[in-house]
């Protein structure tokens, strides 16, 4: 997907804006003497934003709009260092409420369902934006917020709620609930709207079969307004984002450099009219490619596959560099086991161990099926880990995101 030439002067304004306001982007382009561009060789040249520089411009140095017209800030959930604050206009939170409009109706919500919404409100983009989205189609919004799944499911029968949005792990928790207090009959849900975390289709086929739900994938990130950016349609060929509010590249994580449609490495985002705190090729550091060609729905907005990770998720074990989702992917291949595992990683007696946990029904040999999960680990990827099974539900459940990998040799 090569930039534009609408999308160049949509950056130009982005770039006048952020030099007039003397943001930390700003001063970058002024020392690069960047004043402006007019090709796509031109855009390849600006220097990329990173999370640290957000965090250092704590609290304001984002705000590139005038303060009388900041209506709202919202903060990333990150867990280390300082938070970024992110500062939204009126239009920001308009066009956000647009593109989580667009999503709903991408998955073919409409203004007759009733959406419960359960992931946090306040200083998190998560509810608010699942909640604008709603109101901005005309849908009847429930605003339940995070937990308390005794009160979630007494108002999502009494309500008769027909879509769910919240994180996979809640969404599991929830379909494990309504099963273990036979309860299903009560429940009126079609559609699940989903986010905030990488899920595998393990996981998606349990949630999509227990609850008898359609189950859409929603992206986003509160640097680049929050959930809501882009979503999967009936299809489910990928996520179609929203081009004419976004620029998106991906770029090889290891020489930046773009890669072409169809190749994965790491999504790159630029705002083409954010006022609030626009931000231009914004290194994510989730892992996906654009998918070349139409959509057979006909959408003309381009997709992005499924994020199969993230740069910085990545384990070092033994000298082998491994990703999460190269686990997930064999335990995909067991059919005993269920979707939730939990990684393990120490440091014992001068060398690293990595301990697989997972689950899996009472009718199986424990033993046998750990060292068959053992053995294709170590054929794959060179490295043989401890593996526990475990009964189904010995895991921890989670009303949030679940932590999969816990790396012991830092704690």
């Amino acid at each position: 997907m090569q930039i534009s030439d609408l999308q160049i002067g949509q950056v130009n304004k982005q770039i006048k804006a952020l030099v007039d306001a003397g943001s930390f982007y700003g001063k970058k382009l002024e020392e690069a003497g960047i004043s402006g561009i007019t090709t796509a060789e031109d855009f390849e040249k600006l220097p990329f934003s990173e999370k640290n520089d957000l965090r250092e411009a704590y609290p304001l140095g984002l705000m590139t709009a005038p303060e009388e017209e900041i209506v709202r800030i919202h903060s990333s959930s990150g867990t280390t260092g300082l938070p970024v604050i992110i500062p939204y206009t009126a239009k920001d939170v308009d066009d956000w409420a647009i593109m989580f409009r667009r999503c709903y109706e991408m998955a073919g919500i409409t203004n007759r369902d009733r959406i419960q919404i359960t992931p946090g409100y306040g200083l998190w983009t998560a509810g608010i934006g699942f909640q604008n989205g709603a109101e901005k189609l005309g849908a009847m919004v429930i605003p339940m917020g995070p937990g308390n799944t005794d009160k979630q499911l007494q108002m999502m029968m009494d309500m008769e709620s027909t879509v769910l949005c919240s994180t996979s792990s809640y969404a599991l928790l929830l379909a494990e609930e309504i099963s273990k207090r036979g309860i299903k009959d009560k429940i009126h849900l079609k559609k699940g709207v989903i986010g905030s975390e990488r899920w595998g289709e393990k996981m998606r086929q349990r949630i999509s079969s227990e609850l008898g739900i359609e189950l859409y994938d929603i992206y986003g990130l509160t640097e680049i307004y929050g959930p809501g950016i882009g979503i999967n349609c009936k299809y489910d060929t990928g996520m179609h984002y929203w081009d004419d509010y976004l620029y998106i590249e991906i770029i090889d994580p290891v020489t930046l450099k773009p890669l072409p449609d169809g190749e994965l490495g790491e999504i790159v985002i630029t705002t083409l009219v954010k006022e609030g705190a626009p931000l231009i090729r914004y290194r994510t550091h989730d892992l996906s490619r654009i998918i070349p060609g139409e959509c057979p729905c006909g959408s003309p907005y381009p997709r992005l596959d499924t994020i199969m990770g993230r740069t910085d998720d990545m384990m070092k074990i033994k000298g082998v560099n491994v990703f999460p989702s190269q686990i997930e992917e064999i335990l995909r291949e067991f059919p005993e086991v269920s979707s939730e595992y939990q990684i393990r990683i120490s440091h014992l007696d001068g060398k690293d161990t990595m301990r697989i946990y997972v689950e899996t029904n009472g009718t199986v040999d424990f033993q046998k099926l750990a060292g068959r999960i053992a053995g294709t680990v170590k054929s794959r990827i060179g490295f043989t880990p401890l593996v526990k099974v475990v009964e189904l539900g010995v895991l921890p459940r989670s009303e949030k995101k679940s932590k999969r990998v816990i790396d012991e040799r830092y704690s």
